[in-house]
C-alpha cells in the first residue's frame, strides 16, 4: 500500500510504498477513507525525540490516528456483529481487551497498548489501517467519513469539557482557535456556557469560533486578552482552557485566570516547559490535565453527530491526495487560516 512515511524532523514526509497491515484475531483492515491531520503529529514531526516528553517516533513510522473508513478484511476471532464493507470510525490505539483498563473504555492505558506510529503498526496517513474491533463504532448512514474522521478530536473536546466540570452559565475562555479549541468551543455551547470567547494569534481563525459555538473572538496579536475578555462579558472567565500547547502556554493560560478558576491544559506540549507556581498559588487557580478521551466520550460524540445536535464538518477547511499530502503537512507547520486538513487517500 502508499503511505506518507516520516524519516526524521527537517524532511518532508515520503509517499512511499510499504507492506499492506494484517489483521490479529480481533483485529480488522480498514480502507482510510478520511484522515485528519492533527497537531499533534505535527509538534512531533518536529521535536527531537530525547526532549519530547512523548513517546519516540522513528525512522519509517507512519502517523494518523484521526480517521474513518469501511473495513476489507476481517480477523478470524471478529465477532458476528462485524462484516466486510461496514462504514466505521475507530479509536486510534488498540488494547488487550481484558484489563482493567480496557473494559473501562481507556485503551490508551492498557498495559499492552498498541499505538499508532508504532513499530509494525502505521497509522491512517495511508491506504489502509489495522483497527481493534473493541475500539471501533460503525457510522450511521447520515454520517459521512470525514465527519467520522472527527469523532477523535471532538473527542478530545468532549473529555476536556468534562475534566473542567463546567457548569451552565459558566463564562469560558479558550486559547487556541484550532481544532481542538474549537471543539471545546462547540461542546461549552453543548452544556450551557454563557460566555465562550476563544482568543488566537491569527485574528482569522479566532474570527472563525463563532461557527463553532463561540459568542465573541480575540485577537491576541493585537489586544489585552483579559480586558478585552471582562469588555465582552462583564465578568471573568470561570474556565480558561489552554488548547495550545507550546511552552509558555501553560503559563499564559494561568495569567489570564483571575482568581479561584478552573485551568485546563489540553494542548499537548512536547518540550521542556515551566511555569511560575507562585501565580497560581497565590490565585488559588484548580489547574487540571486533559490526555485523550475514553469510549463514552467517542460513542457520545458519534451520537450527537447522527442526531444533528453538534455540527463540526465546517471544521474541515481543505481535503487532499497523497501525492499533496506531504506539502499539506508542512504548510500547517506555519501559521495560517486552515482548521482541519483532511487526508483522502483514494
Amino acid at each position: 500500500m502508499r503511505a506518507a512515511v516520516f524519516h526524521r524532523s527537517g524532511l518532508p514526509l515520503s509517499i512511499e510504498s510499504i507492506a499492506d497491515p494484517e489483521p490479529s484475531p480481533t483485529d480488522m483492515i480498514l480502507k482510510v477513507c478520511a484522515c485528519g491531520i492533527c497537531g499533534t503529529d505535527l509538534h512531533w514531526s518536529e521535536v527531537n525525540n530525547a526532549e519530547s516528553g512523548w513517546r519516540d517516533i522513528n525512522p519509517g513510522a507512519v502517523m494518523g490516528h484521526e480517521f474513518a473508513g469501511e473495513i476489507v478484511e476481517l480477523g478470524t476471532e471478529v465477532g458476528s456483529d462485524w462484516k466486510v464493507g461496514d462504514r466505521v470510525c475507530a479509536m486510534p490505539q488498540i488494547g488487550c481487551g481484558h484489563c482493567s483498563d480496557c473494559l473501562a473504555g481507556r485503551p490508551h492505558r492498557c498495559y499492552k497498548v498498541l499505538n499508532r506510529a508504532s513499530p509494525g503498526h502505521p497509522g491512517a496517513y495511508a491506504e489502509y489501517t489495522r483497527v481493534g474491533a473493541n475500539e471501533t463504532f460503525k457510522l450511521p448512514d447520515n454520517i459521512s467519513f470525514q465527519e467520522g474522521a472527527l469523532v477523535e478530536p471532538l473527542a478530545v473536546g468532549l473529555h476536556a469539557v468534562k475534566r473542567a466540570c463546567l457548569k451552565v452559565g459558566d463564562n469560558i475562555l479558550i486559547i487556541g482557535a484550532g481544532p481542538v479549541g474549537l471543539s471545546i468551543a462547540l461542546w461549552c455551547k453543548f452544556f450551557g456556557a454563557r460566555h465562550i470567547i476563544v482568543s488566537d494569534l491569527v485574528k482569522a481563525r479566532a474570527d472563525e469560533a463563532a461557527r463553532f459555538g463561540a459568542t465573541a473572538a480575540i485577537d491576541a496579536s493585537e489586544e489585552n486578552v483579559p480586558e478585552r475578555f471582562l469588555r465582552l462579558s462583564g465578568s471573568h472567565p470561570s474556565v480558561v482552557f489552554d488548547a495550545v500547547g507550546i511552552a509558555g502556554s501553560m503559563q499564559l493560560a494561568i495569567n489570564y485566570a483571575p482568581n479561584y478558576t478552573r485551568v485546563v491544559v489540553v494542548g499537548l506540549c512536547m518540550v521542556s516547559d515551566s511555569f511560575q507556581p507562585t501565580t497560581a498559588v497565590i490565585k488559588e487557580v484548580d489547574i487540571s490535565f486533559c490526555f485523550c478521551y475514553d469510549r463514552s466520550d467517542f460513542a457520545m460524540t458519534l451520537d450527537m453527530l447522527a442526531q444533528n445536535r453538534i455540527d463540526a464538518i465546517g471544521l474541515v477547511s481543505e481535503s487532499v491526495n497523497l501525492e499533496n499530502f506531504p506539502r499539506a503537512f508542512e504548510e500547517l507547520k506555519k501559521p495560517s487560516n486552515q482548521i482541519k486538513v483532511m487526508l483522502e487517500p483514494f
